[in-house]
């Protein structure tokens, strides 16, 4: 059963960041993505910061200030070197992890760089998790560096796979950790892979424990627009797994 939609962008202005990769047309007001989650029956959801707002999580923590923290909650983007104070900032606010958006071509974080190893041990003392957004074939030769994390660490829209099931180089690297504890899967945004990736789920689902997976509706699907709907992969989803477990271990949320 899915009860949460952990994977959404609020915005009600437009200001992006130098270089931003994508800028959509519309806002994406808390209402609208509200009256989506009426619609499906979900209980609430996580703002995940979207990438060409950088690292300006203001209207992030706006939503979330007229928000139900015990049914919502948010994912930030910040610097390496975040101040700690800020950091906790964020937690206060109802922040329960950072996102880290590595796709085309961005540096891969080292946890053996000084900068990068107080960040980790910040976001473990102030118990909250890495998200992750890679490609397939470079997450595959990260995953043993993220696996190693003494924090949660949760891979974003089904690893973007690239082949088609059951090759995929991701997925291979995950069954050949000794230790996957710390790892979840969001099931979200089929539209950002280059191959369907709905028939890996039944390989995943035979790597992790049903509990180490949430959903996400990626709304309003920035950039795949036109060919998007809200309700991408929940049917399936809820058909596999049920969120309560991941949800309050990433989030500290709960149904009402």
């Amino acid at each position: 059963m899915i009860r949460f939609d952990c994977h959404a962008h609020v915005y009600d202005h437009l200001a992006p960041v130098t270089g931003a990769r994508y800028v959509p047309s519309e806002k994406a007001l808390l209402t609208q993505w509200l009256a989506h989650q009426e619609k499906a029956g979900l209980s609430g959801g996580v703002i995940v910061q979207v990438s060409f707002l950088g690292t300006d999580n203001s209207q992030l923590l706006q939503a979330l200030s007229a928000l139900d923290r015990r049914r919502f909650a948010g994912v930030a983007v910040t610097a390496l070197d975040v101040d700690e104070a800020d950091l906790q900032a964020l937690a206060e606010s109802g922040v329960t992890g950072l996102r880290w958006n590595l796709v085309a071509g961005a540096t891969l974080p080292d946890p053996a760089e000084p900068t990068v190893a107080r960040l980790i041990a910040r976001l473990r003392a102030f118990g909250m998790h890495l998200e992750v957004q890679l490609e397939s074939p470079r997450l595959a030769g990260y995953l043993p560096v993220l696996a190693a994390l003494p924090v949660p660490v949760v891979i974003d829209h089904l690893g973007l796979p690239r082949a088609e099931a059951p090759v995929e180089p991701w997925i291979d690297a995950l069954e050949a950790l000794p230790a996957r504890d710390g790892l979840y899967v969001k099931i979200s945004a089929p539209y950002r892979a280059s191959s369907d990736p709905r028939p890996h789920l039944d390989r995943l689902l035979a790597l992790l424990p049903g509990d180490r997976f949430v959903w996400g509706s990626d709304w309003p699907h920035t950039r795949h627009e036109a060919q998007a709907g809200y309700d991408g992969l929940l049917t399936e989803a809820a058909a596999r797994i049920d969120d309560a477990a991941a949800v309050g271990a990433l989030y500290r949320l709960g149904a009402a």
